[in-house]
């Protein structure tokens, strides 16, 4: 009976290591572009200047920023807090920096503008802030790790969706290593939620595909592999039509959501993508060549 429905089913796991290869190629990329480049650090971990404005009329935050780089400072952030009011967030400046963004600002509005605020502020993520993140994860991977092998009663299972998780991880990082060197991409607190969200949608596709590898192994029994492909088969199409709607909506947010959170978007878009394709072609090959090489080394000790 397992065979015949196999047949009606694609064998995915025939290029499993096609799949790894494609994986390989950005992981690499983005470590090498880590290692040599690192991260473009934004306010939050740097430190910097906070300026509020207030102006007579409101004005675009693209032409703004446009304005205000072209008369040499270059900002990280500017979002309209209020009516009229804007908050700028950028790199320490003095007081003839200060005055090109008011001069930029009163030639885009067409009036006087009125200071609210000017300060220079610490980095509010700290070293011990990363220190603890790094923690939090941590223990979040063993946690997953431990409650999929319990679940699965397995800790193939448990190690591969980890495994998969942090691939994701790392493309992103690296991702955001080369969209910096080349773009100006910054690393803020928005790409830590971002990358926290990404660890999660990885690991909640990855359980749906293993859920229902398990279930075909009570119903069937048979050869992981061939539970693996029908796994696949079976919850593919959920799978692209529940991240098409996500990325639909961070397409959007990314075209219309302003500058403040752009690198959000693509920080999200990345991991979205990258989620979706590691639960079938990351996560589940890992589980088959995992299972095969221990049945391998069973057979050699017989």
């Amino acid at each position: 009976m397992l065979e015949r429905l196999e047949s009606k089913k694609m064998d995915w796991m025939r290029y499993r290591i096609i799949y790894f290869l494609f994986s390989l190629v950005f992981v690499v990329a983005g470590i090498y572009g880590l290692f040599s480049w690192g991260l473009k650090l934004g306010v939050d971990f740097k430190g910097g200047a906070v300026l509020e404005y207030k102006l007579d009329t409101d004005i675009s935050t693209e032409e703004a920023t446009q304005k205000i780089e072209e008369a040499g400072v270059e900002t990280s952030s500017i979002q309209m807090t209020g009516d009229k009011t804007y908050l700028l967030r950028l790199a320490p400046i003095a007081e003839d920096g200060k005055d090109k963004i008011k001069d930029s600002l009163e030639k885009l509005s067409g009036g006087e503008i009125e200071e609210l605020r000017f300060e220079n502020v610490g980095p509010s993520i700290g070293p011990e802030l990363i220190k603890k993140t790094i923690y939090a994860i941590a223990i979040a991977a063993s946690a997953i790790l431990i409650w999929v092998a319990i679940q699965f009663k397995s800790f193939k299972f448990g190690t591969s969706a980890v495994l998969a998780m942090f691939h994701d991880s790392f493309i992103l990082i690296g991702a955001f290593s080369i969209l910096g060197r080349f773009i100006g991409a910054e690393v803020d607190f928005l790409f830590v939620t971002a990358l926290l969200t990404t660890l999660s949608f990885s690991v909640h596709d990855t359980i749906v595909v293993y859920d229902r590898i398990r279930e075909a192994q009570k119903k069937y029994g048979g050869s992981l592999k061939g539970l693996a492909n029908r796994a696949i088969s079976e919850t593919m199409v959920r799978s692209l039509n529940n991240s098409f709607t996500i990325i639909f909506m961070l397409v959007a947010l990314l075209l219309l959501g302003g500058t403040t959170i752009k690198w959000f978007a693509v920080a999200l878009l990345i991991g979205t993508v990258s989620g979706t394709y590691s639960s079938p072609f990351v996560a589940v090959p890992l589980l088959v060549v995992w299972d095969e090489f221990v049945k391998k080394i069973k057979r050699r000790r017989v």
